[in-house]
């Protein structure tokens, strides 16, 4: 693979969302609606220039932009290679249809402070490419800790007293991660080893004793470990659900957790280095974890009536799925593992979604009040099946595609165990989500009295008008087809197939499918 070339395009993608926030905070209230045009503006623009970035990435000819040096060797870059356009397309793609959601949400809901929700927004969607297209572990963390920053006013958002301890809990994790990620960052800068990000690893020769080694493999796993919630680093996930929807959409699909497994994709290929994990004997540990995580959050997902935090308990034993896939050190489980991020962020995007939507149209949160909701709306929660159909593995669907990729790589390496846990979590993944389906389509809804609830629905107003509630539907009823169309055309129109491949072409030094791993 030849090297970087020089340009601004990675600069101004990671800008676009930091100009878009300027915009907002500008605008405010003077104009609601140039308001919240801009986020739609800006996603679609980001969108472009990440797709102005592919092609380079993948004749092997990466685009790269260099700010400054604190020091000789350690600088402030931004790199468009393949790995990081997978992230960096997903968010903006999902920006797209993101952001008409919020805005319909927040006017429906008549939600305060909205003005400073979508610059939030905005910054935090800025911070998350800064992760995708970091160059090296500086650039990274920077990043990385300034998503914790910007999306802390998300969380907090509604200023209750609940809204405010998860906020509190929110950063005491998220902020001690970030620690330990300096640490290894610093240390490493200490032991004069440069720490840019290469396809297999840059510390196979950096001659670092056994110990060195597995110290910081533990701050850097750590590190990255807690925002992609495993266990027992997720409590802090459920708990952020009081934010508003549009948040927990953004945290769960497109910014905060897909973070913290794409870090994990850094961590494993492009610092460690699979041949490395694998002669510490590290990836045997993280596969363990990430097993463990994949299987007890779906069994707590199963306990949960309430939607959200059913849903939260989904995402934190999905991430899993992408860590378990790295940690098999193998190139077809690494190529399943950048797919299953792709999938995972349209499907579990379209499942917070419909959440939003029936607390705008109804406020009812619970599955157990459900019933007949697909009758009163059926576009909504024909994206939920479609989304649930996804989660499952069910053919043709995206993550059915990627389970096929992580379920390969696992029989490739020859550690069917871990083949095993991938089937038995898709199960439990129709258990939580297809009663739901069931409850929405196939029985009647509940009288408004009901003794199950002990007092009337509870709908302080009126249905939101047709053109706002459009605002919430139009973008579940695209994520929701999303499911499909990439699991039958994964490339179209981002090439998140090819991309995927090339990355894991790019670490092991092999194609995964033609190659194998084993």
């Amino acid at each position: 693979m030849s090297g970087a070339v020089a340009s601004s395009l990675p600069l101004v993608l990671v800008g676009i969302p930091v100009a878009c926030a300027v915009l907002v905070a500008l605008t405010g209230e003077r104009s609601r609606n140039l308001r919240d045009a801009w986020p739609i503006a800006a996603a679609l623009g980001a969108v472009g220039v990440g797709l102005a970035l592919a092609g380079p990435a993948l004749d092997g000819a990466p685009r790269e932009t260099r700010l400054w040096e604190f020091a000789p060797g350690i600088a402030v870059a931004f790199r468009a290679d393949a790995a990081g356009l997978v992230f960096a397309l997903l968010a903006s793609a999902l920006w797209v249809l993101a952001a008409p959601y919020a805005a319909g949400y927040m006017r429906a809901e008549g939600e305060e402070r909205q003005t400073r929700f979508f610059a939030a927004y905005a910054l935090s969607v800025g911070a998350a490419l800064g992760v995708a297209l970091a160059g090296n572990l500086l650039t990274f963390v920077l990043c990385y800790e300034l998503l914790s920053l910007f999306t802390y006013p998300l969380v907090t958002h509604r200023q209750t007293d609940e809204a405010l301890a998860a906020g509190r809990k929110y950063l005491a994790y998220t902020l001690s991660g970030g620690l330990a990620l300096i640490a290894a960052t610093a240390w490493l800068a200490a032991l004069g080893v440069d720490a840019t990000f290469t396809p297999g690893g840059f510390l196979a020769d950096a001659g670092l004793g056994r110990g060195t080694r597995w110290l910081l493999f533990g701050l850097l796993a750590a590190g990255v470990g807690v925002k992609a919630a495993v266990m027992p680093l997720h409590s802090w996930l459920p708990s952020a659900m009081v934010a508003p929807t549009p948040v927990s959409a953004l945290l769960h699909a497109v910014a905060v957790v897909k973070a913290g497994v794409f870090g994990m994709v850094r961590v494993t290929a492009f610092v460690f280095g699979p041949a490395l994990l694998v002669g510490m004997g590290a990836s045997t540990v993280l596969a363990i974890f990430a097993a463990v995580t994949l299987l007890v959050g779906s069994a707590l997902a199963l306990r949960h009536d309430n939607l959200k935090r059913r849903l939260a308990y989904s995402t934190v034993s999905h991430l899993s799925y992408i860590v378990l896939g790295v940690a098999l050190a193998g190139p077809i489980a690494l190529m399943g593992a950048l797919l299953h991020l792709a999938g995972h962020g349209v499907t579990k995007i379209t499942l917070f979604f419909v959440a939003g939507a029936i607390h705008a149209h109804t406020h009812k949160e619970n599955v157990s009040d459900l019933d007949g909701i697909g009758r009163q709306m059926p576009v909504t929660m024909t994206a939920f099946t479609l989304a649930s159909l996804s989660m499952a593995g069910i053919p043709p669907f995206m993550l059915f595609v990627s389970k096929l990729y992580l379920g390969w790589g696992a029989a490739d390496m020859g550690r069917q165990v871990f083949m095993l846990v991938y089937m038995v979590s898709g199960v439990l993944s129709a258990g939580y989500l297809f009663p739901i389906i069931i409850r929405a389509f196939f029985r009647q809804p509940r009288p408004a009295h009901d003794e199950h609830d002990g007092h009337a629905e509870h709908e302080p107003h009126a249905p939101a008008p047709e053109r706002r509630a459009w605002l919430m539907v139009a973008p579940l009823a695209v994520t929701g087809v999303l499911t499909l169309v990439w699991g039958l055309a994964p490339d179209t129109p981002f090439g998140f197939l090819a991309l995927a491949e090339h990355v894991a072409e790019a670490v092991f030094g092999v194609s995964p499918v033609l190659g194998g791993g084993a």
